[in-house]
């Protein structure tokens, strides 16, 4: 999008700085990432930033208007968790980069969560791209890294001693995202600790550190329900729904409330209609839409071109929406001279006492395939992947 930086970037790209890039990463953390890294960053324009920022704040004020009682409704029976707070400490938003019917490159949204995403890795990530291509440190993210720092480590550490927090997971070797958990770890101090390791005696929850029991006093959670379902003959001696003396970063209950289940009550311009399946209007063309259920995680069950006959046979239809389509913008072109589709993750952290969020980072997914997510890519494509978005003036 923006042609000067996407040239300069272009002529300098080598199969070689792509390797060293991700050697870097692996130096850094100590282990490969397990998911796929773009070749290139994205080039996106400051009057599209200010789109992004509009829509977003928006959103919050939208978010921030519903009644406590309309966003309860969001969260299953069984998956309720005692303590509720009165905001999240994450919000992160998803916009595809499309292009509308006059021309204009545009955001729309796609999803939102009040969910933590790659915080750590991210900032490392856009520090990497600066390393090995240095022009870019002249429009780096103007956040000094020590700040960022601060803001993370007084969300999720609090006023505790790091021993006596974790973050938590299951089976966290086998994530794709661990590379962000050691990242976290050495940024914070922590531990990263399986679901499956955790002790309670009464109200207190333990971990297991040189051979003596820690106290666990705040969790920075990123265990996510729809997961621990699908795990069979999971044994722990903690349950989520359970009373316990901890400090949830975030709790678990906004996962449900700050999710799809929003999306049809949010108005604006780069917010595609939505409607949830058992409220879809005669008068709407099925064709248009996206089925999305409502608490899946990284595109899993998400059905490109819905027919009747797959809505109808669905039981739950409350637990699903329809999202009108939007068309992403093959915008970022790469050495061979072909485009990749993208899209963008606001990182906000929403610290106790704030009125509103503040943006820290962002995350990019650039894709040529038909759904923008890491997993649905093909092997011998460049310019694909996880990636990170430069904002300049055009």
């Amino acid at each position: 999008m923006v042609s000067k930086y996407r040239k300069q970037f272009n002529q300098e790209f080598s199969q070689e700085k792509y390797e060293q890039f991700k050697e870097i990463l692996k130096q850094k953390s100590g282990v490969e990432t397990s998911f796929r890294i773009s070749e290139s960053p994205m080039f996106l324009s400051n009057k599209f930033k200010d789109k992004l920022i509009g829509a977003s704040e928006s959103i919050i004020d939208q978010i921030k208007a519903l009644s406590p009682e309309t966003l309860q409704k969001a969260i299953p029976e069984n998956c309720k968790v005692p303590n509720d707070t009165n905001q999240p400490h994450f919000f992160t938003i998803d916009f595809g980069i499309c292009k509308s019917e006059n021309g204009e490159i545009e955001p729309q949204l796609i999803e939102l969560q009040a969910f933590p995403s790659l915080y750590a890795f991210q900032k490392i990530f856009e520090d990497t791209f600066c390393e090995v291509y240095p022009f870019l440190n002249e429009i780096k993210n103007k956040m000094p890294h020590e700040e960022f720092r601060n803001y993370v480590k007084e969300l999720i550490v609090g006023n505790e001693n790091p021993e006596n927090v974790i973050l938590l997971e299951i089976f966290p070797e086998k994530q794709k995202t661990l590379i962000d958990f050691i990242l976290t770890e050495k940024l914070l101090g922590i531990k990263t600790v399986c679901l499956t390791k955790v002790k309670k005696q009464g109200r207190k929850l333990f971990y297991e550190n040189d051979r003596k029991l820690v106290e666990i006093k705040r969790i920075y959670n990123r265990v996510i329900f729809d997961e621990l379902d699908r795990i069979p003959d999971l044994k722990t001696e903690f349950d989520f729904r359970e009373d316990v003396d901890v400090t949830w970063v975030t709790h678990p209950n906004w996962f449900f409330k700050i999710s799809k289940f929003l999306l049809p009550m949010l108005k604006h311009q780069f917010v595609p209609k939505s409607y949830f399946l058992h409220e879809f209007p005669k008068s709407e063309n099925l064709e248009n839409f996206v089925l999305k259920p409502l608490f899946s995680f990284a595109g899993s069950g998400v059905n490109l071109d819905p027919t009747k006959e797959i809505t109808d046979a669905i039981e739950d239809k409350e637990n699903y929406i329809l999202q009108r389509k939007v068309t992403y913008a093959p915008l970022f072109e790469d050495i061979n001279g072909e485009f990749s589709k993208a899209e963008i993750r606001l990182l906000y952290i929403w610290r106790e006492n704030d009125e509103r969020p503040i943006l820290l980072e962002n995350l990019g997914r650039m894709t040529k395939a038909a759904m923008v997510n890491v997993d649905f890519n093909k092997k011998d494509a460049i310019w694909i992947g996880s990636s990170n978005a430069f904002f300049v003036e055009e």
